[in-house]
């Protein structure tokens, strides 16, 4: 299993958002300015990338970066957010890491997931 999961869950539409474009990607530096693609994948069915990255990383600062804009269109919706881009501090090097996206047209949320 990927050591970072996500999926993305339309909450105007009331359903899995299929097909999302989503990258992983490493901070080259800790300062965060810079960032290296590591992976990347698409939702599935189920609003899922279950296996987005390696099996292992190394504690540092990361990020989910989903493509909103080419998804809002495909379903129809004007949405505000073209991109959503979430970070994350990787500290446990032995969990596993869940980064959800609740999306709606003008709001999203998220959380750490299990």
């Amino acid at each position: 299993m990927s050591h970072v999961t996500t999926h993305v869950l339309d909450a105007a539409l009331g359903q899995p958002a299929r097909n999302v474009s989503v990258r992983l990607e490493a901070a080259a530096d800790g300062a965060r300015t810079s960032w290296k693609p590591l992976a990347q994948g698409r939702t599935n069915d189920d609003g899922r990338v279950p296996d987005l990255g390696p099996d292992q990383l190394e504690a540092g600062y990361y990020r989910v970066v989903f493509d909103t804009g080419s998804y809002f269109t495909a379903t129809g919706q004007k949405g505000f957010y073209p991109e959503v881009t979430i970070v994350f501090d990787l500290t446990d090097e032995d969990a596993h890491y869940h980064v959800p996206l609740l999306l709606s047209p003008f709001a999203y949320s998220t959380y750490r997931g299990s």
